[in-house]
């Protein structure tokens, strides 16, 4: 198995890239959200829509506003779960920097400003967090808050060590991390985020955590119970997959390195 994606330069500096299964309902007001925000920076934006073969208007809605959005790029693969989305629109992406962004802007996209310099600098992923200090969540129901604190002490147990949440949908990428960790990804549902941050961290990548606002989305496609059981199964994958040597040699070693933003740009408080 190839340990990286052949080597490109980049073509901007930011891509913001978008997993849609199924989206007609929420991407017409989250998607020209992203793109007031694109048109509002000093340096150059893509925004890669992934249609993860949806049945619906998804792309059709896509191209309408592509046109208005010359840097709306729009990706289509068969379906094969968000992590599969995710995969293809890392691995197509020209930004520097590169950010995951769920489609219901659960977190505001004026955040992402948090994750890019000068903001944020010196490390090779900055995940998205709801639980750090400076973090806060809203309208999110107390049985859900429980069930992904159960689930991110199991995940810390058996796979991610020291990171407080896995599971926001917003983490950005340095291009040369992305272009390691991705072609090793092997999970193409919910689990992924598991995995990338487990090879990540056995890399001795740099990852830091971002407190963000976080607003719970009522329509969300996240069946709790059924897919719970889907990432615990993907975890245990993951750890399977170590074991059989599936991830390459340059993720070898233990790197535990975790950091967390505060609000002050720039200085990350150390925790090991």
């Amino acid at each position: 198995m190839e340990s990286s994606a052949p080597e490109s330069t980049a073509t901007c500096f930011l891509s913001i890239i978008i997993p849609a299964y199924n989206e007609e309902t929420r991407l017409p007001k989250s998607l020209p959200q992203v793109i007031d925000f694109a048109r509002q920076q000093d340096y150059p934006v893509e925004v890669i829509v992934v249609d993860d073969g949806s049945t619906d208007r998804t792309a059709d809605i896509v191209r309408d506003l592509q046109a208005e959005a010359p840097f709306v790029r729009l990706l289509q693969v068969e379906h094969g779960g968000k992590g599969h989305a995710v995969k293809a629109g890392m691995l197509e992406a020209g930004g520097e920097y590169l950010f995951l962004c769920d489609s219901d802007l659960s977190m505001p996209i004026e955040e992402v400003v948090k994750f890019v310099p000068p903001a944020l600098n010196g490390y090779d992923v900055a995940i998205a967090s709801r639980e750090i200090e400076g973090a806060r969540r809203y309208h999110e129901p107390a049985y859900r808050h429980l069930m992904g604190r159960v689930f991110n002490l199991i995940v810390r147990l058996l796979a991610v060590h020291g990171i407080q949440d896995t599971q926001a949908g917003f983490k950005c990428f340095r291009r040369q991390a992305a272009r390691q960790l991705f072609p090793l990804q092997t999970i193409k549902g919910w689990g992924f985020d598991v995995e990338i941050l487990f090879v990540a961290q056995r890399s001795g990548m740099q990852i830091v955590e971002v407190p963000i606002n976080w607003y719970y989305a009522n329509r969300s496609q996240v069946k709790p119970i059924q897919d719970t059981y889907n990432m615990l199964r993907e975890v245990l994958k993951v750890r399977l997959n170590a074991v059989q040597g599936r991830y390459t040699a340059e993720s070898q070693g233990v790197g535990r390195r975790v950091k967390q933003s505060t609000n002050q740009p720039g200085q990350p408080i150390n925790r090991l």
